[in-house]
């Protein structure tokens, strides 16, 4: 589909000098104009449905830009959501954030921020330690 909107685009573009040589020809022209603006909308439609031809197994597409959040809490995550691993932590309001809750926090005037050095804790982990007493 892409390759004949380009066809389709050459062959406007082969009409348009031919139009506008030493005799104007207005059908010409118009046909000329109509070729390159077909084939560039069959070719950009072509582009289109390859795009949405690229999806992922579980049906979403892969180049979403949005994450998703996990179901399950994670314990020592992020203060706000309680879902991520902290990776900011606000000094000021004393809160680790993830990335997606830094973005809505963020402000440059009153908050200072240190990388989180908040490590996410596994329960397996913490059971383990209570059981060999430590």
């Amino acid at each position: 589909m892409i390759a004949a909107g380009i066809i389709a685009g050459i062959m406007g573009l082969i009409a348009l000098p031919a139009a506008l040589g030493e005799h104007v020809d207005t059908s010409l022209l118009t046909l000329g104009a109509c070729g390159l603006s077909l084939g560039s909308m069959i070719a950009a439609a072509g582009f289109y449905l390859k795009a949405r031809a690229m999806t992922s197994p579980q049906g979403t597409t892969v180049f979403s830009g949005e994450s998703r959040q996990s179901a399950r809490r994670v314990r020592g995550g992020c203060d706000v959501c309680h879902g991520d691993s902290p990776v900011i932590h606000c000094k000021v309001h004393q809160v680790h954030l993830c990335p997606d809750c830094v973005a809505k926090h963020y402000d440059f005037r009153a908050c200072t921020y240190i990388p989180s050095a908040r490590g996410v804790t596994p329960k397996t982990a913490k059971v383990h330690a209570k059981a060999q007493g430590r």
